[in-house]
């Protein structure tokens, strides 16, 4: 009897060590494929929405998923890029509006100057809201919020109560559709995302600036220290942003060909969902931007599986904040376990 208890209490120990390894093996691997929590979440819906369902499950309604996380989509790909330098963006939604609006405004026989114009808006935009961060080292969620004020004023001075028709076939070209082997229905902008996150990706991970930004994120003194330019590539991060807010005002207008200055109004808070339930932490310096397609595909699945369930509206809200704070609170225990 004594033995038996010298052993359990030698094995005790030994099993909550294990234990804590693997914990932190678990932590670990979360921090280093911040995608694959996100990917398994979205697999679970579609399965749990496919049984709960008679409608979800079919070619049909998974390209119109697609097509209708495209916007926002392309405004989180850009979120992405400043929340991994532990910055956020609450104007990059009306920037995008401003931007459909100057492009369904100037719409010519071509289209291509509109184009290029709404673009170049929002690059600018971008650039001053990268210039304040950077020159006088304000905090991006006050000079983004304040530009998210002075943005969607000036929109609506600009159309004057107004939307704006679009009929331009450059501009809606990104809304034309086609089929994949005779059955799979896509349109021109799903595969421009698809060729953006593709470029964004590979900056990231395959460029020696997609190391800066990461290191930035992290650590900004540690990354001044090695010899990196922190302001400069923290400059460039607003401007990259700033072109995918341009392109995305025209994945607007190819979707609804139609120029609001009250449209996307919520687009802001819906990229920062899009990218933190796609596991890029809040704090910077971890994530990208598959995970970030994921978050985006993530809340249109939701928002399609519970409209085809019948759950009122206001509780898709509900149910995409909470899903929200769990992803945000799994990002924190997961840093403290592997630490």
């Amino acid at each position: 009897m004594p033995n038996g208890v010298k052993v359990g209490a030698e094995t005790a120990p030994a099993t909550a060590v294990r234990g804590r390894r693997r914990q932190i093996e678990i932590s670990e691997l979360v921090l280093r494929y911040p995608a694959l929590g996100p990917t398994c979440a979205l697999v679970l819906a579609v399965v749990v929405f496919s049984v709960a369902t008679n409608t979800f499950l079919s070619l049909d309604n998974f390209s119109l998923v697609v097509e209708q996380s495209l916007v926002v989509g392309t405004l989180a790909l850009g979120q992405t890029l400043i929340i991994l330098t532990a910055g956020i963006d609450l104007a990059n939604g009306a920037i995008m509006v401003f931007g459909t609006l100057l492009m369904a405004k100037l719409a010519g026989p071509s289209g291509f100057g509109a184009l290029l114009a709404g673009i170049v808006l929002c690059l600018v935009l971008g650039a001053i809201s990268g210039g304040l961060v950077t020159s006088l080292r304000l905090p991006p969620f006050i000079v983004t919020l304040g530009m998210l004020t002075v943005v969607a004023a000036s929109s609506r001075i600009f159309a004057a109560g107004q939307s704006f028709p679009v009929s331009n076939g450059l501009l809606t070209l990104l809304g034309q559709r086609f089929y994949l082997f005779g059955r799979i229905e896509v349109t021109a902008g799903m595969l421009l995302a698809v060729l953006m996150y593709a470029l964004v990706w590979y900056s990231l991970s395959r460029t020696g600036w997609g190391r800066h930004v990461y290191a930035l994120g992290n650590d900004p003194e540690a990354a001044r220290l090695t010899g990196i330019h922190v302001n400069r590539t923290l400059f460039s991060v607003y401007l990259l942003a700033g072109i995918i807010y341009g392109f995305a005002a025209w994945q607007a207008i190819g979707r609804i060909p139609n120029a609001d200055p009250n449209a996307y109004q919520t687009g802001n808070l819906d990229s920062i969902t899009a990218v933190v339930i796609g596991g890029t932490s809040l704090f910077g310096g971890r994530g990208g931007v598959l995970g970030t397609l994921v978050g985006a595909l993530i809340v249109s699945v939701l928002r399609s599986g519970l409209t085809q369930a019948g759950i009122d509206e206001l509780y898709q809200d509900v149910a995409t904040g909470l899903l929200v704070i769990a992803a945000v609170a799994l990002d924190q225990l997961a840093r403290r376990r592997s630490r």
